[in-house]
């Protein structure tokens, strides 16, 4: 697979001076740059910010009551601290991506950590609810910069027979931030109080900082600089802000509301212009061409079911575990750390095997895996021993998918492109997990009459919870047909170089 664009593309610090040198990547050490493990120094550096990512992610939430108490707030008005976090994330993870193919991934990525920091920082010392959610915005900022380069540094530092081993240790990284985010958040909590949650930002951003200025490599096969595409990203934003708005005020205001109905109008109307905004753009912030190839579409594809499958089953499980096991919340959260426990102990070893493979035997094993626990829960719900083996086999499915399929996604497209594939794939992650919130908060609650006064009985919760687990499992089972229809090979070359539409 040939690349377009240079190799370099980027000035050197003697080439210019004062505030300009701000705008131009740092050279990495020549020691660092010569060691045969400089590929794995990127990777570690790069799982700093995906842990991060990860962690930052699930530890607010579980800080959001002591934030309601503080603010003297509602629920809805609360619910804003996380919204805005997502919402600037998936709005502008993609449009960030394609400005890093342009200007270079290492200056973006370490001045995405500089902008956590600062971000963090604000958030610590808010004053108000609203300048709360400002500052969450400026933190979203931050955090799109950072995972919309993390799968292309990687992409561009390893090489093509370690690939997927390299995706799978990142992603072990993100899954291990999940897993820790409601125990060190509730810890936390417990010393500090919620600020505390972002001010413990500050230090480890300095670190990531440090280690990305030292350790990461200079950009290479940039792609050729183009005008921002500012009508396409106002499109997009707006599309994608309404989704999430619909999805996740849908339940509290009705889903037939005129607000909710609006929101998805929005999105259809919006969605529709942006997409045929791109598809004529001179300099488009998302090149649709690339959907073309199958390796790339239907790895974007299954990869969003998966995380809606991820982030259902680990929305539905508390209830169920609480409501119809009479578990504590604390005990019920360590029986759920099981699953992203699993899922980051397998994604390495995936990785591994994926180089020698391919994509198509893993992702479609893995998702079918992850179907058939699912379907095991839903004609048998229990709180048993048992169901912590169907936890694992969860984790373990989409450990095993997840980085075959990432890894297929990057090949697919030139290297010039990887910022730009990056952040779709990154965004795809912030849809699906919206996405398994509201539509399995529906089934499940529709199945178990949340709404009625009986809405805590154990019958009715294991009926929602067979609902929700078979509703995840066909999803699932959707997941594994997208990724048997990629194309075949290894993961040294695009997978199919003939799988175009």
């Amino acid at each position: 697979m040939g690349a377009s664009g240079s190799s370099s593309g980027l000035p050197t610090e003697r080439e210019v001076g004062g505030w300009r040198r701000l705008l131009v990547e740092p050279r990495r050490p020549a020691r660092i740059a010569n060691s045969p493990h400089a590929h794995w120094w990127v990777v570690a550096t790069v799982c700093v910010g995906a842990f991060m990512g990860q962690l930052d992610a699930s530890i607010v939430v579980i800080a959001l009551p002591s934030m309601q108490t503080y603010f003297h707030s509602n629920l809805g008005g609360v619910e804003w601290v996380a919204l805005a976090y997502l919402l600037t994330l998936v709005a502008l993870v993609t449009a960030v991506g394609r400005f890093a193919d342009m200007v270079g991934r290492k200056l973006l990525y370490i001045y995405g950590f500089a902008i956590f920091i600062i971000g963090s920082g604000l958030c610590g010392l808010a004053p108000t609810l609203v300048t709360l959610d400002i500052f969450r915005v400026v933190q979203g900022l931050g955090a799109a910069m950072l995972q919309a380069n993390s799968v292309a540094l990687i992409v561009q530092a390893m090489p093509r027979e370690k690939l997927g081993r390299g995706i799978g240790v990142q992603g072990a990284a993100q899954a291990l931030g999940l897993c820790l985010g409601p125990g060190i958040g509730g810890l936390l909590l417990v010393l500090g109080g919620w600020r505390l949650l972002f001010l413990v930002n500050v230090p480890a951003g300095i670190m990531g900082f440090g280690l990305g200025w030292f350790l990461l490599p200079r950009s290479r096969f940039l792609a050729k600089r183009e005008p921002v595409d500012w009508v396409g990203l106002g499109l997009f934003i707006i599309a994608v802000a309404g989704l999430l708005l619909a999805l996740s005020f849908g339940d509290q205001a009705g889903w037939d509301s005129a607000s909710v109905l609006g929101c998805f109008a929005a999105t259809l109307a919006f969605g529709v212009a942006f997409l045929v905004w791109e598809a004529r753009a001179s300099a488009p912030m998302m090149r649709l061409a690339v959907f073309r190839r199958r390796a790339f579409s239907f790895g974007i594809t299954s990869g969003l079911l998966s995380y809606l499958a991820l982030f259902g089953t680990l929305f539905v499980f508390p209830f169920y575990l609480q409501f119809s096991g009479h578990l504590s919340p604390a005990a019920a959260g360590v029986r759920l750390l099981i699953l992203p426990l699993a899922l980051g102990l397998t994604a390495p070893f995936a990785g591994i095997v994926a180089d020698r493979l391919g994509a198509r035997p893993l992702t479609v094993g893995g998702m079918a895996l992850t179907a058939a626990a699912l379907l095991a829960i839903a004609l048998h719900p229990t709180t048993g021993p048992f169901l912590l083996v169907e936890l694992i086999a969860i984790g373990v499915g989409l450990g095993t998918f997840t980085p075959p399929n990432n890894a297929a996604i990057m090949g697919a497209v030139e290297r010039d492109q990887a910022g730009m594939a990056s952040g779709i794939l990154n965004m795809t992650r912030g849809m699906g997990t919206a996405m398994g919130v509201a539509l399995v908060g529906i089934v499940f609650g529709l199945a178990a009459g949340i709404s009625s006064a009986h809405a805590h009985s154990p019958t009715l919760v294991e009926r929602g919870l067979a609902a929700a687990a078979l509703f995840l499992a066909a999803i699932a089972v959707a997941a594994a047909a997208f990724s048997s229809l990629r194309g075949g090979g290894r993961l040294g070359a695009t997978e199919d170089p003939l799988s175009e539409f």
